[in-house]
């Protein structure tokens, strides 16, 4: 599935997330995330600066979910799966981009969300629908 120009845009000015994994029997997990933004038009790039339940999920599934915090700017939710990088250009980009915002952060990893299903969080008849 690829992101739109304006899903991409919209999840870039957005400075919360909802990031929801599983354990490996189900499960559920959201969370709140500072630090996400598209990589490119399948791939989101979220921080890990304090997971624990969420990085434990992901170690034992890696399919997430992702949901702007304000729906009326961005009404989408991105599934999919991630890959958690713990060095190298990814996380490299990630360490630079925390540090650039705040200095009180330390990045443990780079979650990329390779984006799968892009489904509608838009209220009315059509929530739920898949978009892409």
């Amino acid at each position: 599935m690829v992101m739109t120009k304006e899903m991409m845009d919209a999840v870039e000015r957005e400075n919360v997330v909802f990031f929801a994994t599983s354990t490996a029997d189900g499960t559920p997990n959201v969370v709140p995330i500072g630090f996400a933004r598209p990589m490119d038009s399948k791939t989101i790039m979220i921080v890990d600066n304090y997971m624990n339940k969420t990085r434990k999920n992901l170690e034992n599934n890696p399919k997430a979910s992702l949901v702007p915090r304000d729906a009326s700017k961005c009404p989408y939710q991105f599934k999919g799966t991630v890959e958690v990088i713990e060095s190298g250009k990814y996380f490299d980009e990630a360490v630079d981009w925390v540090k650039s915002v705040s200095s009180k952060h330390a990045p443990k990893a780079a979650v990329l969300l390779k984006v799968e299903e892009i489904y509608s969080v838009q209220p009315g008849p059509e929530a739920g629908a898949k978009v892409a």
